[in-house]
């Protein structure tokens, strides 16, 4: 937030004390995530950005993109996500965000890591559980219905036990974690939204941010927020990352049909700081970048866990800035920045050529 910027939390704290009324309505047209990270990235001593670096990482960035033809339709590209425009499409978008965090594990050897046996192949990572809600389906359970969730006498721990049963020694982590976010969402959802994602969807009005808010302030597991230098930060990634895959599925038609979708940015999450470092935009404090290459636990909303996040949400929005300066005609968001830079972050793993391992943090945030 620059200096001309009003703090609208000190505003709204401001008209209470004076008796003020503003709108009964709550103001959805804005996440506060971009704001915040930008005041983040002002106040950062761990991790700084390289300006050169950053701009010549746009370039290249837009280059792969174009030489692979890279647009949200990609999306539909990958294997295990769904290809089908419909209702039920949505409800499996929304479980599927619900729990997408946390996938890392404790083992270097990727035989001994978590993994979902499905179709006659293994999957592990964010894969492991679009894998383990395909298989569920098969066999009958109906894990994609917000009213099973919210029934825990035919939704019982043991059952989801079963639906995320892995292949190899390792539990998924944070099971339980993940179930509290099953049960308290079916119960919004059934109190809410009418028992359903569409409700939910439709009550955003084709507004991006409105949906983004929607998400945060009725379910607290998608309340992603935390406290840098006295102010709260948003970063609500699970909740952004659901607006964007409905985008990306339903081509932005239907469901997936938003006025406002850039004002979506980048998910801060474990993948992107590691490329964006990987790329010579991000840089490291010595003691920050010593933890993170020993693989040392980050606790989760600590100052570098929040550094890292919000410079990684604000650089992502200066490679986009650049892309647009230098190409005016380019049909580029921060979405399809995150999503080509998660997709060949995995590649460069699978090959080996990482040059830094992601941080570790466990929450249910990302």
């Amino acid at each position: 937030m620059s200096d001309s910027e009003p703090d609208e939390e000190l505003l709204s704290l401001l008209r209470q004390s004076l008796g003020i009324s503003g709108s009964t309505l709550p103001d959805y047209s804005h996440t506060k995530v971009l704001e915040s990270a930008e005041y983040v990235y002002d106040l950062s001593i761990d991790v700084a950005l390289d300006s050169q670096c950053t701009k010549a990482a746009a370039e290249t960035i837009w280059k792969l993109m174009q030489e692979r033809q890279y647009t949200f339709k990609t999306w539909s590209e990958h294997s295990l996500h769904p290809k089908e425009k419909s209702e039920e499409t949505a409800n499996f978008i929304f479980l599927m965000d619900l729990l997408n965090f946390c996938f890392w594990s404790e083992h270097s050897d990727p035989g001994q890591r978590f993994a979902i046996e499905y179709h006659q192949q293994q999957w592990t990572g964010y894969w492991s559980l679009v894998a383990a809600m395909h298989r569920a389906l098969e066999e009958d359970i109906p894990i994609t219905t917000p009213s099973f969730w919210a029934n825990d006498f035919e939704c019982t721990n043991e059952l989801l036990q079963h639906v995320f049963r892995s292949a190899t020694s390792e539990s998924i982590p944070l099971l339980d974690e993940r179930i509290h976010c099953m049960r308290e969402a079916g119960r919004v959802l059934i109190e809410d939204f009418e028992g359903t994602v569409s409700e939910l969807i439709r009550s955003a009005d084709r507004s991006a941010s409105a949906l983004v808010n929607l998400l945060i302030s009725h379910f607290p597991c998608f309340n992603d927020v935390a406290k840098f230098e006295s102010k709260q930060i948003h970063f609500h990634k699970r909740a952004q990352i659901f607006v964007a895959d409905l985008w990306a599925c339903f081509e932005g038609q239907g469901y997936g049909s938003f006025s406002d979708i850039d004002k979506i940015t980048m998910f801060a999450d474990y993948r992107i700081p590691q490329m964006l470092h990987s790329l010579g935009c991000l840089r490291y404090s010595p003691p920050l970048k010593s933890h993170i290459r020993n693989m040392k636990e980050i606790e989760s909303a600590c100052n570098w866990e929040v550094q890292l996040r919000g410079c990684s949400i604000w650089c992502v929005e200066l490679i986009r800035r650049e892309i647009v300066r230098k190409h005016p005609k380019a049909e580029i968001n921060a979405i399809l920045i995150d999503f080509f830079l998660y997709d060949t972050m995995k590649e460069k793993e699978l090959e080996g050529a990482a040059t830094i391992p992601h941080h570790r943090t466990r929450s249910i945030w990302y």
